[in-house]
């Protein structure tokens, strides 16, 4: 059931960014710059294209952490993942949400794509947190693309090699910052839990090769990871201080090579054009 305290939904794309939601104070750290420019590529295509609702394709959506927000800004989300739980909690979240009618989940992945959805039908692809699992990550972006429109967007987020370093050198352990640095899956160790990390070179090459032009790049939990969650808890202003920070160095070049995460919005040529 949804919120009765909610506003109601509109159909039409418009500013409400994630961030603001009050029940996800801390999420927001990790979410806010790809949200911002996730939002803005989506309005950018609902006035391209004149359509209030755009058709947007969520690779490894699970639960529904963005789905569910694009939904509720007017658009009809697809949602692919190999997990049943997951897409069950999605159907729970988009329920209460009040969006179920526009949030579909299919179980599959990347590489099946098209056993469960259409090649080409589009306007938008999410592919967040999928590359560092997949066997073939230059594969995996391939079939993201074929899911887009002549005129459509990618947008993909991956695990960034630089803040695992940092993070393992900040912790005191050193050998396994080298050993990340040194190892080209960008893993610390046996016990590392995440296969493989990227360079924002590494996935702008990747997305280029697949036919896109790179939008943008941005890095994401540049600081947010570093900062102990006590501060941000307990500090008055410290969470929208360190909101505007991450904005802020989220587009410069220097911190993208510290970045947890890393951000790369790519676009079809029919894109660019419009």
């Amino acid at each position: 059931m949804s919120d009765p305290m909610r506003p109601p939904v509109s159909h039409r794309p418009e500013s409400t960014p994630l961030r603001s939601d009050p029940s996800r104070p801390r999420g927001s750290l990790r979410t806010a710059v790809v949200w911002e420019v996730l939002q803005d590529a989506l309005d950018r295509r609902a006035k391209a294209t004149g359509r209030q609702a755009l058709d947007v394709l969520d690779t490894g959506g699970g639960s529904g952490n963005f789905a569910v927000p694009v939904a509720r800004l007017g658009h009809r989300v697809t949602v692919v993942d190999p997990s049943p739980n997951a897409l069950f909690a999605l159907e729970r979240r988009a329920a209460e949400a009040g969006v179920a009618d526009r949030v579909q989940g299919v179980q599959g992945d990347v590489h099946g794509l098209f056993d469960v959805v259409e090649r080409g039908g589009y306007d938008v692809v999410l592919c967040h947190g999928v590359l560092e699992y997949v066997d073939d990550p230059a594969e995996g972006v391939r079939n993201a693309v074929a899911a887009l429109r002549s005129d459509g967007v990618l947008s993909l987020l991956a695990a960034g090699l630089g803040g695992a370093v940092l993070a393992r050198a900040l912790a005191g352990h050193f050998k396994e910052a080298q050993q990340a640095l040194d190892d080209p899956d960008g893993r610390w160790g046996a016990g590392d839990p995440m296969p493989r990390r990227f360079t924002a070179h590494q996935l702008t090459d990747l997305v280029e090769a697949a036919g896109l032009s790179v939008g943008a790049v941005h890095g994401v939990r540049v600081f947010a990871d570093l900062v102990p969650g006590v501060l941000v808890d307990t500090e008055p202003g410290a969470l929208d201080a360190l909101l505007r920070l991450e904005a802020a160095a989220a587009e410069l070049a220097a911190f993208h090579s510290v970045a947890t995460q890393l951000h790369v919005l790519g676009e079809t040529q029919g894109a660019v054009d419009a």
